[in-house]
C-alpha cells in the first residue's frame, strides 16, 4: 500500500474532516504535504491550513482533479450542490483512477453513482465508472478522540486495494467493519447515533447525582468515571454485558432495586424501539 504517494482531498472541514485530517497525518498514513482541504468558510481553511501544515483550496472541481482519494466530508444537503458543481463542469473526464469516500449520512452510493456516473454532456461508460470506485462511510464522533466506530459499504466498481485505503484510514481514527450497505441504516442508528444515548444516560446519572446532594461537579466526575469504568471492563473482559450486569447484582441488594425500577418501565425495550426509530429515519432520509 502506498498511500504516502498519494493525494488526499476532503471537500469539507468540518469536525468529522478534521478529524480524520488529523488521524491521517498522526498515522503516517500520507505527509501533510499531500492532503488538501476544500470548504466555503475562508476562516475554516486558515486554521486547517496552520494547525495541519496541509494545502487548502476554494475550487471543489481543483481539490477532485488533483487528489487520488477524494472525501466527501459534506453535509447531505450539500451533496447535489457539490457534486453537480463536479461532474458539471466543463472538464470533467474519469481518465485516471481515483477512490470516492462519501461520509454524508443518509446518501446511498446508488445517488453519488449517478450524479458522477451519468453527468450531463457525458458519455457514461464501463471504464470510466471503473475508475471511479466509490465508498460510503458512517463514522461516529467518538472519532474525534481516535475512538471512533465506523461502518463501511464499496460498490462493485471499488477492488480490494480500494477496500483496504479506506480502512486503513478509518482505523487511524478508530474501529471499523465492513457491511452490505443495506445495513448501514441500521449501523447509522445503533453507533452513528449510539454516542448521543451513552450522553444521554450520562445526563441522567449526573442529575440523579445531584438530586441526591452532590455537587454537579462531583455528580459528573462520579458518572464519568463509572461510565469510564464499565467501558473499558466490557472490553477487556471476554464476557456478555449481561453475565457482567448479573455479577454487580447482587440478590436484595441496591443495584437489584435500580435495575427493578428500570425492568417495570420496560427500559430495555424502550431502547431497542428507540435504536429502531433512528434505523427508520435513515432509511427515510436516504429515500429508499
Amino acid at each position: 500500500m502506498s498511500e504516502s504517494n498519494r493525494k488526499i482531498g476532503f471537500i469539507g472541514s468540518g469536525n468529522m474532516g478534521e478529524a480524520m485530517t488529523g488521524a491521517i497525518i498522526r498515522g503516517g498514513i500520507a505527509p501533510a504535504s499531500h492532503i488538501y482541504v476544500s470548504d466555503v468558510s475562508p476562516e475554516r481553511l486558515l486554521m486547517m491550513r496552520r494547525t495541519y501544515g496541509i494545502k487548502t483550496l476554494t475550487d471543489n472541481f481543483k481539490l477532485f482533479s488533483e487528489c487520488d482519494i477524494v472525501i466527501l466530508a459534506i453535509k447531505p444537503q450539500q451533496m447535489n450542490q457539490v457534486l453537480s458543481e463536479i461532474a458539471g463542469h466543463k472538464d470533467y473526464a474519469v481518465t485516471e483512477r481515483k477512490l470516492i469516500i462519501s461520509i454524508a449520512a443518509g446518501i446511498p452510493i446508488r445517488k453519488i453513482e449517478k450524479m458522477l456516473y451519468s453527468p450531463p454532456g457525458l458519455k457514461s461508460d464501463e471504464i470510466s465508472r471503473k475508475h471511479l470506485p466509490i465508498i460510503r462511510v458512517m463514522p461516529n464522533t467518538p472519532a474525534l478522540v481516535l475512538s471512533g466506530m465506523s461502518g463501511m459499504s464499496a460498490n462493485s466498481y471499488a477492488v480490494a486495494e480500494d477496500i483496504s485505503i479506506c480502512k486503513t484510514i478509518l482505523e487511524s481514527m478508530g474501529k471499523v467493519i465492513e457491511f452490505e450497505e443495506e445495513k448501514l441504516d441500521a449501523v447509522t442508528a445503533l453507533s452513528g447515533s449510539g454516542p448521543a444515548y451513552l450522553f444521554y444516560l450520562a445526563e441522567a446519572m449526573t442529575a440523579a447525582g445531584i438530586h441526591l446532594g452532590f455537587t454537579p461537579e462531583h455528580a459528573a466526575a462520579l458518572t464519568l468515571g463509572t461510565l469510564q469504568g464499565a467501558v473499558k471492563l466490557m472490553a477487556e473482559r471476554n464476557e456478555s454485558p449481561e453475565s457482567l450486569r448479573r455479577k454487580v447484582t447482587s440478590p436484595g441488594g441496591t443495584t437489584e432495586a435500580a435495575l427493578k425500577v428500570m425492568e417495570s418501565s420496560n427500559l430495555k425495550q424502550i431502547v431497542v424501539s428507540a435504536i429502531a426509530a433512528a434505523a427508520r429515519r435513515s432509511k427515510e432520509l436516504s429515500g429508499d
